[in-house]
């Protein structure tokens, strides 16, 4: 089957929808995107969920260990490992 110039395969959309979240998919991979997101209504929810995900990834609040606690976490779970 011969590869298309303009149309892409969902998996393929869901890659540049993935690269362009983070800024790395190119101005054409975009264009292309933007073609399949125009009639794929797969496509077009995969995009709304990754869209809200990032949001949310972006808006929470969470803490995470400092790489020292994250150390000290883990030879302490290693002793208790060798007193068992």
């Amino acid at each position: 089957m011969k590869k298309s110039f303009l149309f892409i395969s969902c998996e393929e959309a869901h890659h540049i929808c993935d690269k362009s979240q983070y800024g790395e998919a190119s101005l054409w991979e975009r264009i292309k995107l933007s073609i399949r997101l125009s009639w794929c209504t797969v496509t077009r929810a995969y995009t709304k969920r990754n869209k809200a995900l990032t949001r949310a990834m972006k808006s929470s609040n969470v803490d995470f260990l400092k790489d020292d606690e994250l150390d000290t976490l883990r030879s302490q779970f290693n002793q208790e490992l060798k007193n068992q």
